[in-house]
């Protein structure tokens, strides 16, 4: 069987969430958080190592509440993804508390991974076709085109927005099957005609909420992070000083290999609706969706049992 590993993003400060630690909210009927479901889902999928991507001040909690289970029934090794993490000749500005983006996150992975991988949010819930989708492109033979061979998981937009508030996704252009522009959209609602986004004026804009969305559910190769990595000191040579905001963001990495013809993307289309804690209030509606789909059979009430 070929390796194959699934990457979880958890380093996230979860300051909407009221400063909770939001990826580790039980929601499950045993206690299970979204990230299990996930793992679950990978591994029945043929995913066979998983890469946490943790903050250093949440090993032992995250150890505790998931990272000791899932040691016990899958190779599981952790990343650390922290504000000062630079390469040589950068300073991480003193105001700056919050890490540098999912970009800087997976790159956290350099000398962890050398199979081919998924990268997910750790507080997001895909469902299970993605995973799938997702696996079954990573371990295809393909013929070399002289381009990075890359996926994405694509998302009705419609599928992924909160009741609670805003969103941000990568709104997507897709033309015979492969993405030829991501654009990281903040600011989404859900309104009676479908989405809306600010425009430069701050004003709602309907967008179409059938357009294709990243959310952050990419496959990718090992050569990746040396990609990555090299970006990583160019998108910091361009940081104005005094910005603590910057973020190095994996969609809009993808979007400019793609652009400079040095990657392709596939997009695996999945109706799957997703759903996630981005704000507290999203908590008792996941409760809810996880009962459901375990009344429906799709998972057991004690999920590793």
């Amino acid at each position: 069987m070929k390796k194959t590993a699934l990457v979880v993003m958890a380093a996230g400060i979860g300051s909407r969430f009221g400063g909770g630690i939001k990826q580790l909210e039980p929601v499950g009927p045993s206690g299970e958080i979204i990230m299990d479901y996930s793992v679950h889902d990978a591994l029945e999928a043929g995913f066979n190592k998983v890469v946490f991507i943790i903050r250093r001040d949440l090993e032992k909690d995250f150890r505790e509440i998931i990272g000791t289970r899932m040691e016990k029934i899958v190779e599981t090794a952790y990343a650390f993804q922290e504000v000062d993490n630079l390469p040589g000749g950068f300073k991480n500005p003193q105001e700056r508390t919050k890490p540098w983006g999912t970009g800087q996150a997976v790159l956290s992975c350099k000398g962890i991974l050398n199979e081919p991988f998924a990268v997910i949010n750790a507080d997001d819930y895909y469902g299970k076709e993605a995973f799938v989708k997702v696996h079954d492109y990573l371990v295809q033979e393909r013929p070399d085109t002289g381009k990075m061979d890359f996926c994405m998981a694509g998302f009705i937009l419609g599928n992924t927005l909160s009741d609670n508030g805003a969103v941000t996704r990568g709104v997507c252009k897709v033309e015979n099957g492969f993405l030829t522009d991501v654009v990281e959209t903040s600011g989404i609602v859900k309104t009676d005609q479908g989405a809306a986004a600010p425009d430069e004026s701050g004003a709602l804009k309907e967008i179409d909420a059938g357009a294709h969305v990243s959310m952050n559910m990419w496959g990718l190769t090992p050569e990746f992070l040396d990609v990555v990595e090299r970006g990583f000191v160019d998108f910091l040579g361009k940081v104005k000083p005094g910005d603590i905001k910057a973020e190095y963001l994996l969609p809009t990495i993808v979007d400019g290999l793609i652009k400079e013809g040095k990657a392709s993307v596939k997009v695996l289309e999945t109706r799957d609706k997703w759903f996630g804690v981005t704000y507290k209030e999203d908590k008792q509606s996941v409760v809810e969706a996880f009962r459901k789909l375990i009344a429906d059979g799709v998972y057991k009430e004690k999920l590793f049992s």
